[in-house]
């Protein structure tokens, strides 16, 4: 059995990385909405960069669902 302050660490933990990944996924989000460069070169490393963005947003995503639930089995 866990202590009531060992609890709480453990929910403001997850709170704080629930909070981390919502931003992450927030900024990846407004990456896109910006669209592309008017530079073409500048457009080729922002597509080069979207498959790896498109990767850390899946997992960033995966992570916060994980988290969410485990937040709410806490109450």
């Amino acid at each position: 059995m866990i202590s009531d302050e060992e609890f709480e660490a453990e929910r403001n933990k997850l709170i704080t990385k629930r909070d981390e990944l919502r931003a992450r996924i927030d900024k990846i989000n407004a990456d896109y909405r910006n669209g592309l460069d008017a530079d073409s070169e500048e457009q080729a490393q922002q597509l080069a960069n979207a498959e790896v963005l498109e990767g850390i947003a899946k997992a960033a995503s995966e992570e916060l669902q994980r988290i969410e639930k485990e937040l709410e089995e806490m109450g």
